[in-house]
């Protein structure tokens, strides 16, 4: 993995970053004002990203949370996302004005989605250091993982997602595998092509 910083000189096409293993609220305050600076952002594996507090404490806030509803008419919202990706989606726009036009336009840059689908998992993925939970987060505290969390409020697909990453993490292995055959053999090429053409006056001057 590479490590995104938050001081860059220029822009980049997009940012993928990898959410596994970071803290909620840290990530979402530098995924939104990344957004805001105008980058392009898709945060992937949604359902492993952590948040701070134990299980229970965190399921407790979420349960009082799927309380507060219109009571004339439910439909009219608040909407309680229950997919890891909408929740972290949800948490972003609460840091953007998003009824404003640049919010707007802001969170229109921000791809979010559990597991890794194509074509990001061919893509090189981020993580942001400022928002790792090993990092951040007191060694011996309590966290959730907002996959579980989802799933007992209601999240159906957990199963699906958890079947779909074992497919990619074989592909990616076996990948994995070709590309060190194939950076061998070029290496061995190379030696190879370097002890033909060499010459001793080349190898006094250095080439």
């Amino acid at each position: 993995f590479f490590i995104f910083r938050l001081r860059r000189d220029m822009f980049e096409k997009r940012i993928v970053i990898d959410g596994k293993g970071h803290l909620m609220g840290r990530l979402a305050a530098i995924v939104a004002k990344e957004l805001l600076s105008g980058q392009r952002v898709v945060v992937v594996r949604c359902e492993d990203i952590n948040i701070s507090g134990s299980h229970f404490r965190n399921k407790l806030k979420y349960q009082d949370f799927l309380r507060k509803r219109c009571n004339v008419n439910p439909a009219h919202g608040p909407f309680h996302f229950r997919a890891p990706s909408k929740i972290f989606w949800r948490t972003v726009r609460g840091m953007v004005p998003h009824k404003l036009p640049r919010g707007a336009a802001a969170l229109a840059h921000l791809k979010v989605f559990d597991g890794i689908p194509p074509p990001y998992d061919k893509l090189p993925r981020v993580v942001c250091p400022q928002a790792l939970r090993v990092l951040r987060l007191r060694p011996g505290r309590r966290f959730t993982r907002v996959g579980r969390l989802s799933h007992e409020v209601g999240w159906k697909y957990q199963d699906t997602i958890k079947a779909l990453e074992e497919k990619r993490k074989v592909r990616a292995a076996a990948y994995y595998e070709r590309k060190k055959a194939s950076v061998a053999l070029r290496q061995k090429a190379l030696g190879q092509a370097k002890q033909e053409y060499s010459t001793p006056l080349l190898e006094k001057t250095g080439f």
